[in-house]
C-alpha cells in the first residue's frame, strides 16, 4: 500500500514538475534551470561519495559508495542532448555505484544546440580513452546510459568498434532514446514525463545539418555486430518504449547478448527514483547485477 502511494506520488511530481517544462516554447536555457531543479527529487544514498573534477577536459562528477572493488562505469546523463548534467544525475549515478562498487563517472559532455553533433558523442569517446589512460582497461569500464544518454552510449560502442577500438564490457541503457526520426513513438495511454514536441525539437537541435538517420544519431538504424552484452530496461508509459523494443530487436538479430526488461506502469527513466520506489532501486540493482557480470577482473 505505501509503495502504491509513493508511486502515484512520484507519478504526480514527474507530470507537474517535469513534463510542463519538457515544452518545446520554453527556452532551452530556461528548460537547463527548471530540469535541475525538478531532479532534486533524485536522492543518492546517504554513504555516496561525489568528487568533482575533470576527464578529458569535461567537467567529471566520480560517484562511488565504500571501498571501490571493481572497475568503472562511464556514465553518460540524459536529457535530450540539450538539458541535464552530471549534478541532475547524482541520485541515478549514486545509486548505480552501490549497486556495481565500482566508480561510476558522469562527464559534462556537450551540449546542443551550442554544440551540435558530434560534439557530445567526441566528448564521450574523448572520457572513455582517458579512463584508459588512468589506468583502467577496456574490460574494467563499462558504459551505461538514459534517455539520449543511452542513445550515445550505443554510439559510443558502435563508432569505437568502427575505429577497431576496444570495447567496454558492457553497456547499460536506461529508457533509451534511439530514433530521432520520431516515425515510430509509441502511444501510450499515460505518458507523464516526455511531450513528442518537445523531443521532435532537441533532435533538430541535436543532429543541426546531419541527417537524422545517422546510425550515430540513431543508433537503431546502425550495424550491431560484435558489440558487447546490452540490457535495455524502459517503463510500459513512456513515448520511447518501441525504441528500447527495436533495439533489443536489432541487437539480438545481430548476435550481440541482449535483455529487454519492461517495467509496466512505470515512466521514462523511472530509475531515478531509485531508493525510494522499491521498483526502481530492484531495477537499478539488477542493472549492477548485469554489469558485474561482465567486468573483467
Amino acid at each position: 500500500m505505501l509503495q502504491h502511494l509513493i508511486e502515484t506520488a512520484l507519478r504526480q511530481t514527474v507530470t507537474r514538475l517535469v513534463r510542463p517544462a519538457l515544452h518545446p516554447a520554453i527556452p532551452v536555457s530556461v528548460q537547463r534551470t527548471l530540469i535541475s531543479q525538478a531532479y532534486r527529487t533524485s536522492v543518492p544514498p546517504r554513504d555516496c561519495r561525489f568528487q568533482t573534477g575533470t576527464l578529458a577536459g569535461l567537467s567529471t562528477i566520480r560517484s562511488s559508495v565504500g571501498k571501490v572493488t571493481r572497475g568503472a562505469v562511464l556514465y553518460l546523463h540524459g536529457g535530450g542532448y540539450i538539458i541535464g548534467s552530471a549534478t541532475t544525475h547524482k541520485g541515478l549515478t549514486g545509486h548505480l555505484a552501490k549497486a556495481t562498487g565500482c566508480m561510476v563517472v558522469a562527464p559534462e559532455y556537450r551540449l546542443a544546440p551550442e554544440n551540435p553533433y558530434p560534439a557530445a558523442l567526441d566528448d564521450a569517446e574523448a572520457a572513455w580513452q582517458a579512463l584508459i589512460t588512468e589506468g583502467y582497461s577496456p574490460g574494467q569500464i563499462a558504459i551505461a546510459g538514459d534517455s539520449a544518454g543511452g542513445g550515445l552510449a550505443i554510439a559510443l560502442a558502435m563508432r569505437l568498434r568502427d575505429n577497431d577500438q576496444p570495447l567496454p564490457s558492457s553497456i547499460t541503457v536506461f529508457s533509451p532514446w534511439t530514433d530521432l526520426t520520431q516515425k515510430n513513438l509509441y502511444s501510450p495511454e499515460c505518458e507523464p514525463v516526455l511531450q513528442a514536441r518537445w523531443t521532435e525539437k532537441a533532435a533538430r537541435l541535436y543532429a543541426g545539418r546531419e541527417p537524422l538517420t545517422n546510425p550515430l544519431i540513431s543508433p537503431v538504424f546502425g550495424n550491431f555486430e560484435g558489440l558487447p552484452p546490452l540490457l535495455i530496461q524502459v517503463g510500459s508509459q513512456e513515448i520511447l518504449l518501441n525504441d528500447a523494443e527495436r533495439l533489443a530487436e536489432a541487437a539480438s538479430n545481430a548476435g550481440v547478448v541482449t535483455q529487454l526488461e519492461v517495467f509496466n506502469s512505470l515512466w521514462h527513466v523511472f530509475q531515478v527514483h531509485s531508493g525510494q520506489l522499491k521498483r526502481a532501486t530492484a531495477a537499478v540493482q539488477a542493472a549492477g547485477k548485469h554489469i558485474k557480470a561482465h567486468l573483467a577482473d
